[in-house]
């Protein structure tokens, strides 16, 4: 298996949305029924038609949050979402009560201290954007720097480091995300001078990334055209569809499909083309994905949203991206996380797979894919000469094969339905221990020849007997 190119070492990273941080108004979570092929119609929990729900700030010094947050490092940590571009950032020791006119949300320096101390526990070092909507800007519509530089001092003050930075947070939205209604290309150009030469001046370690755009946009070309001279990294966010909680109309059966997964790669292909044309060289990172945009759908919650999490990583390594954040870690249907326990769902147990296997070398597995078969190849992880496979068995009634040179270690999720939100590996369910410690994750030898893989399981498959050359 030749080597086809190197991720990030942090390739595999998360979000916490600002208003996770601050408290606020976020996506209403369904209620907690059984999701499945019947339930298309599931609503957030709680009455009306608000897909929003107030909660209060999160707890960053957690014990589980803080453990299962570790697990996955290294990786970066991105504080954003929409609601940062109208966050506040209180620089006293007494915050006001309300956020000054133009600002939906107060960030406290309690709050930034205890980030800041989360990306320390958890190796994952800050990436985050700034506030630029009405509050923060001239009589004239100009983009002022006071909020920005206060937080960057700030966190330069109490130790802390901000890895990398996007401007503002998806500028093709801008009347959703707090932007002046009339903002277009120009005075995102014109603003973000003003921000690069801010970051340049007081924090010159700090990657500057952008558009930070959605999905396969009109507006992204002129976007990133007016900023390119001073990208580090080209960054955009994708989505394959809207939750149902914003009308979307997604089946849980389409998401195992080819048509629906290779979205990622549609999503790519446009960016990369526009990178070629505007910032040639620059490395790519997708800052927000998840399942659905909006909190993520009923089933992201389940087994069903296992294949699309690994299956997008694999594809996304693949094909050069450098680094992948998942939104969110904890938060709404589409964390990682349970918002309310911590606790892990199915698509945790695949990212810390992944983590423990997946190094940064991707290879070419020279397979080909058989009827619903996915197959990844990196080199695995602390093994000098060993290969790390992901075996993908999307399709739900016809099992695969794959022949191994050499002896191998399976470590096989399975569900006893799409739907569960629970996952076996190798057959015994994982869980928290009671002193929120993680289970051990213990292979299962085969020797060379056919291995198998059964319908509707995922299987990481660890060779560190092979030899290969591109993995000394």
């Amino acid at each position: 298996m030749q080597r086809i190119g190197n991720v990030d070492a942090r390739f595999q990273s998360y979000n916490i949305e600002m208003v996770e941080i601050t408290g606020g108004p976020f996506w209403r979570p369904y209620r907690q029924a059984r999701a499945s092929t019947r339930s298309q119609s599931a609503r957030p929990e709680g009455s009306g038609a608000n897909p929003l729900q107030d909660r209060p700030p999160i707890d960053l010094t957690n014990a589980r949050l803080r453990v299962l947050a570790a697990a996955l490092g290294p990786a970066y940590l991105r504080i954003s979402g929409r609601w940062a571009n109208t966050t506040y950032f209180a620089d006293s020791d007494q915050p006001p009560a309300r956020p000054p006119p133009g600002f939906t949300g107060v960030l406290t320096r309690a709050q930034w201290r205890h980030v800041v101390g989360f990306s320390q526990f958890a190796d994952a070092p800050i990436v985050t954007s700034f506030a630029a909507g009405r509050g923060n800007r001239d009589a004239a519509g100009v983009w002022t720097k006071d909020e920005a530089q206060r937080l960057l001092g700030f966190t330069s003050a109490i130790g802390g480091k901000i890895a990398a930075a996007e401007f503002v947070n998806e500028p093709d939205l801008a009347p959703i995300g707090g932007l002046p209604k009339t903002y277009d290309a120009a005075a995102y150009g014109r603003d973000f001078k003003l921000f690069h030469s801010l970051i340049r001046r007081t924090t010159p370690g700090t990657m500057i990334l952008g558009p930070a755009t959605i999905g396969v946009t009109a507006k992204a070309p002129a976007l990133l055209a007016a900023t390119a001279g001073g990208l580090d990294a080209v960054s955009y966010h994708y989505y394959p569809t809207l939750s149902q909680r914003c009308s979307g109309r997604t089946s849980p059966e389409a998401t195992l499909s080819e048509q629906w997964l290779s979205g990622a790669d549609r999503a790519l292909a446009f960016y990369r083309s526009l990178r070629d044309r505007f910032a040639p060289g620059k490395p790519i990172w997708v800052t927000e994905t998840a399942d659905a945009a909006c909190g993520g759908n009923p089933w992201g919650t389940t087994f069903l949203d296992t294949f699309r999490y690994l299956d997008q990583l694999g594809r996304l390594a693949r094909d050069g991206v450098r680094v992948a954040m998942h939104n969110t870690l904890v938060g709404s249907d589409y964390g990682l996380l349970d918002e309310t326990t911590f606790a892990p769902r199915p698509n945790y147990w695949g990212a810390l797979l992944w983590r423990r296997m997946m190094g940064a070398t991707v290879l070419d597995p020279h397979v080909p894919g058989g009827t619903g078969l996915r197959l990844y190849a990196h080199c695995l992880r602390r093994s000098r000469g060993g290969v790390a496979l992901l075996v993908i068995n999307r399709n739900r009634r016809v099992g695969q094969a794959l022949e191994v040179p050499t002896a191998a270690v399976r470590y096989t999720l399975d569900a006893a339905s799409l739907f569960d939100r629970s996952v076996r590996l190798n057959g015994r369910v994982l869980r928290m221990t009671a002193r929120n410690r993680l289970p051990p994750l213990a292979g299962a030898p085969v020797g060379a020849g056919t291995v198998k893989f059964a319908p509707a399981t995922i299987t990481f498959l660890t060779i560190p007997g092979a030899g290969n050359r591109a993995c000394q």
